[in-house]
């Protein structure tokens, strides 16, 4: 499960280009020492990883309160359904549109990026990849569901900061080389991430009908039927 994390971030990172990638690019590093270009940039993929471990971390509280009340395997099946669903029905997931409160906090991380960048402190670059993994994706979307059917706070912030490491190849080489994915090998790869979204749903869904396949449907976990005990005793 946690190699999908990975690959959900190396095919992500191709889709991140057209969001995060301005910012990335924008870094205000010390283009003429490189060894100080080097830990800046860093530094800047720290902050990322960390916001994505701490994402990772509360809804991982979440499935493990799921999974608690012995629900991990119908989590794991409804996280697979909705991937694939907001894959074949984008326009439906589009209309739902963010709440004031969520749009307002939005703006200010964006607007406090905006300030960041035109600093050049020690902590600028740490602040802006903190604040960077706050911005909403498609990509961390799905990969808070395969955080939430982790489900434990810290099997999800390692699926999180898997998800982030695997970004972190192409997002380094936007910074150095700036634009250098146009044309059709990005169109390409961009065509293949709803293919490979279905595909990790498709397994999310055969691991929580617990088929008894060895490492891709695994029988009911015994914990299920501990959390079935717990829930007896009350």
């Amino acid at each position: 499960m946690f190699l999908s994390a990975i690959l959900f971030g190396v095919l992500g990172s191709f889709h991140c280009i057209g969001m995060c990638g301005p910012i990335a690019f924008m870094l205000p590093v010390d283009r003429q020492k490189p060894l100080k270009t080097f830990f800046q940039i860093l530094s800047y993929h720290f902050g990322r990883l960390l916001t994505y471990s701490f994402i990772g971390l509360l809804f991982g509280i979440l499935g493990k309160g799921f999974y608690f009340f012995g629900f991990q395997q119908q989590l794991s099946i409804i996280a697979g359904v909705l991937m694939i669903f907001i894959i074949l029905f984008p326009r439906i997931f589009k209309k739902f549109s963010f709440s004031k409160n969520i749009s307002t906090i939005i703006f200010r991380i964006k607007n406090s990026l905006g300030k960041e960048l035109k600093k050049k402190g020690n902590d600028t670059f740490f602040t802006i990849g903190f604040l960077n993994g706050f911005l909403p994706c498609g990509l961390v979307y799905m990969a808070i569901f395969g955080a939430i059917a982790a489900s434990n706070p810290l099997s999800g912030s390692l699926y999180m900061f898997l998800f982030g490491l695997g970004t972190i190849p192409l997002m380094t080489a936007v910074v150095y080389l700036g634009r250098f994915t146009k044309g059709n090998f990005r169109k390409n790869i961009q065509k293949a991430i709803p293919i490979f979204v279905v595909f990790i749903g498709t397994l999310f869904i055969l691991r929580g009908l617990g088929l008894g396949i060895p490492f891709i449907s695994p029988l009911e976990p015994i914990l299920s039927s501990a959390g079935s005990s717990a829930r007896s005793c009350f």
